[in-house]
């Protein structure tokens, strides 16, 4: 499972700045792909062996930051809490201790989460003086930085590294397809978790986030295992702010690490929202098959709409181009066992290998036409292409110019590969290498 550190403190302590400056500290494993939706206030990383997902909070804020109220910093904190290993607690050491600080210290410390003090801003005598007033809420650990001028940042990047971790391989004791149930709040991932089921397993409730933890489900259909992972939602009030709604998708991270195959639930109603592109862009990002299930199809009246409904949503997530759409009902149980099908066939296509040869003469054909463009004066010349990875199927074309290839040919290498080798549901990750060297 992801291990999740949370950025929190009050507003205009610095946040986005520290996460700004951590991210200049780190590998990024996030792919730069144009048409992915993403959240720019998280980002999964690699810091000398460790993986570990890093979400800002400050994106979560109250609107009105003017008129900011002690609950609503409270139902951030706790929702970061509900999700997160290790809270990253942002102090502003300019305007020294404030009571706010003293509430969040409460909620945090109550819980027993695992925290590192950031004293952020300590940049002047009177900042550094102010240091000494933090350790009044308790904290075992406090690091002063400037995130801005990037003083103390190395000594918090180590202490990050010493709180993850390490790597550990995913191991089940029944072996299967590992599904993910993918969607916001109240799109009915339990119901279609209890219609896959055929039993009440798990409660199901009108209201978003009654499902609080992610729960293993094991079971058969045919000679195939399955193991169902249900996302874990957000409890969520009625007067809880649109903005924080976005932060169901931490809890999606949750599960996506270790699902083979993500189902995104759509809501027939609603259509592609921002925060499905988000998920959907998270499951693309790490290289997982994907299916997209448009559920609640049944209180569609007008059903001969599904054509064009189902060429708005590859509008919407053109990243998603590659994935299965499938209309269902949950509720009904219309169409639900295609979508275990589907799973069998996506799961087969993460895992497929297509050999060197075959690959070769696929790519001097694509090529031969529609060449690459010239580079200045020197043609770019593509030598030879193997798969080296499955679960995303994973590509080296080496070349002589492996800086200088444009996105838009690499779009089209991937969406030749598509259409002469299937993987359907699945991404594919294609690198440019020089012939010779290692890079």
């Amino acid at each position: 499972m992801s291990f999740l550190i949370a950025i929190i403190g009050r507003p205009n302590v610095g946040k986005s700045t520290l996460f700004n400056r951590l991210l200049k500290k780190r590998k990024a494993l996030v792919e730069e792909t144009p048409g992915v939706t993403r959240d720019r206030n998280y980002a999964i990383v690699e810091l000398e062996g460790k993986t570990f997902t890093l979400v800002d909070t400050g994106g979560f804020e109250p609107i009105n930051k003017n008129n900011i109220k002690i609950e609503h910093i409270q139902e951030q904190i706790q929702i970061a809490l509900d999700s997160c290993q290790l809270i990253l607690f942002v102090l502003n050491g300019e305007e020294g201790l404030n009571p706010y600080d003293l509430e969040i210290s409460k909620l945090i410390r109550r819980r027993k989460k695992d925290i590192i003090g950031v004293i952020n801003k300590v940049e002047s005598k009177k900042s550094q003086d102010n240091v000494y007033d933090f350790y009044s809420l308790g904290l075992e650990t406090i690091i002063p930085v400037s995130a801005k001028y990037n003083i103390g940042i190395l000594d918090l990047q180590d202490e990050i590294v010493n709180r993850v971790p390490a790597c550990k391989e995913d191991k089940d004791d029944i072996q299967g397809i590992k599904v993910a149930i993918l969607g916001r709040p109240n799109v009915g991932k339990s119901t279609l978790v209890n219609k896959i089921l055929g039993t009440n397993r798990m409660l199901v409730d009108s209201e978003p986030g009654t499902t609080t933890d992610s729960i293993d489900t094991h079971f058969k259909f045919g000679n195939i295992n399955y193991i169902l992972i249900d996302t874990a939602g957000i409890r969520r009030k009625a007067r809880v702010s649109l903005r924080l709604e976005k932060y169901c998708v931490i809890e999606a991270l949750k599960t996506i690490d270790r699902c083979d195959v993500g189902i995104l639930l759509l809501d027939a109603e609603e259509g592609v929202t921002d925060q499905d592109a988000r998920i959907g862009g998270y499951i693309y990002e790490r290289g997982k098959g994907v299916i997209i299930a448009v559920n609640k199809w049944d209180l569609i009246k007008d059903k001969d709409t599904w054509r064009e409904y189902e060429i708005t949503i590859k509008e919407n997530l053109k990243f998603l181009s590659f994935a299965p759409i499938i209309s269902i009902s949950a509720l009904t149980g219309r169409r639900v066992k295609k979508i275990l099908t589907l799973l069998n066939e996506v799961s087969k296509e993460t895992e497929k290998k297509i050999s060197t040869p075959l690959l070769n003469r696929f790519l001097n054909e694509v090529v031969n036409k529609n060449p690459p463009p010239m580079h200045g004066k020197r043609p770019t010349k593509f030598y030879y292409i193997t798969q080296i990875g499955i679960k995303p199927p994973t590509f080296n074309i080496y070349c002589n110019s492996k800086d200088k290839i444009h996105f838009s040919y690499k779009r089209y290498l991937v969406n030749q590969l598509y259409m002469a080798f299937g993987f359907m549901g699945t991404p594919l990750r294609i690198n440019f290498k020089s012939k010779n060297n290692k890079d």
